[in-house]
């Protein structure tokens, strides 16, 4: 039933808000690209996450700013359209459409794996129908779960580090990969530090967002970097390699305390993926809908169902985009396409929050540059075929905006 409004209500408090954005990080990354970065960069993987969180701080923190100032559903597409130029606010849109799509179907594809089917297609669909479902249901039950979710999972990845750190701390270390392989694995786990990007695109529904919004995106960067260095450490010194498809922590955990520690990963993966996958169709959902708005998509996806709670036609818009990107049916070339066009979203949100005037500053302009000098420079090392493909499907997306004006 609709209540005839587009508006949002805002029944996320601070802890909601951290618990939205670990929900977002704590899940695919540290189970499914920690792996492939550790394939890349051998023992410089630390170096790779470092670089990866210092490049998401600065960007966090460039859309904390700009989501204080403009605490509305959309993002670096609403503020694209008020900073720059429509068509760089149109792009930002696609972008994350694109972007997060990719990281979801990756998210679906990683609990087929992680649940004993393998890379399969109709297990992962499975999974994005009954997320969905959830998701459908309103924010309050799926802010409820998020916060099961992410006790799962952070208990587990503690559980196999203490387990295995010391093995890993006298283990041999591996080779140390060259710089555009280090880079490259850098540009892949920068995907796995943006969920503090739900952070902002849910503004609209967090209760005093100039407060809440900086705080909890500092948090979540600073918890999963830290996370994530432990986990990369150990992956690098025990881990088999294979990525997602082989899952080497599983290898980790069996190795490290048997049966029990790898059910236990096994199912702190599954509840990670569960929450990312949550969490990302919440996120697309709130972008689609304020594409409505402008009428950048049909309008029908900018209605609010349920007393402002859930824009329903926008949530199964959703849906149907990350099941075509299940149907490519690997998890490398999902996350690598997400990587590229997450990297150049998040340029564009360093360039608006640089064109902010002095009374909406909370950050030095510095930390927009290097955000943006990161983001661009991470993006270069990626394939050529991911850009070519990115270029194209907002190039479509351009032409349609043109025609429809």
């Amino acid at each position: 039933m609709t209540d005839g409004s587009n508006s949002l209500r805002r029944d996320i408090g601070l802890a909601g808000a951290v618990l939205l954005g670990l929900g977002s990080m704590v899940g695919t990354g540290v189970f499914v690209s920690l792996g492939l970065a550790v394939d890349l960069a051998g023992s410089a993987v630390t170096w790779a996450v470092g670089a990866a969180a210092v490049v998401a701080m600065c960007n966090g923190l460039s859309s904390a700013q700009l989501a204080s100032a403009h605490p509305v559903a959309g993002g670096t597409y609403e503020y694209g359209y008020r900073y720059l130029h429509p068509v760089a606010g149109l792009t930002a849109g696609w972008l994350f459409l694109l972007a997060k799509s990719a990281s979801a179907a990756t998210a679906a594809l990683g609990i087929a794996a992680y649940a004993g089917f393998g890379v399969r297609r109709l297990p992962a669909l499975v999974a994005l129908a009954v997320v969905t479902g959830l998701v459908l249901s309103g924010i309050r039950r799926s802010n409820q779960a998020n916060a099961i979710v992410v006790m799962v999972s952070v208990g587990a990845l503690a559980a196999v580090s203490i387990a295995a750190w010391g093995e890993a701390w006298s283990a041999p270390s591996p080779p140390v990969g060259d710089l555009p392989d280090t880079a490259e694995a850098a540009a892949l786990v920068f995907v796995a530090f943006t969920g503090y990007g739900r952070v902002a695109t849910l503004g609209e529904e967090i209760r005093n967002p100039r407060s809440s919004i900086p705080r909890a995106v500092v948090a979540t960067v600073a918890v999963t970097a830290l996370l994530y260095l432990v986990v990369a450490f150990v992956l690098s010194r025990l881990g088999t390699g294979g990525g997602a498809e082989g899952s080497p922590l599983i290898g980790v955990a069996a190795a490290a305390g048997g049966g029990a520690l790898e059910m236990l990963v096994r199912i702190g993966a599954l509840a990670a993926m569960v929450g990312v996958l949550l969490n990302l169709i919440l996120g697309l959902s709130r972008v689609v809908l304020a594409m409505g708005r402008r009428r950048d998509l049909p309008a029908a996806t900018a209605i609010v169902h349920r007393q402002g709670r859930t824009p329903t036609l926008a949530l199964v818009s959703v849906a149907a985009v990350v099941a075509a990107f299940v149907m490519i049916g690997s998890i490398a070339v999902a996350w690598s396409f997400s990587a590229l066009t997450v990297l150049v979203y998040y340029a564009i949100t360093n360039l608006a929050a640089l064109r902010q005037p002095p009374e909406e500053r909370r950050v030095p302009s510095v930390v927009q540059a290097v955000g943006l000098a990161g983001c661009l420079a991470l993006a270069a090392f990626l394939d050529l075929e991911m850009w070519l493909w990115a270029a194209g499907i907002v190039a479509l997306g351009l032409i349609w905006y043109r025609t429809r004006r």
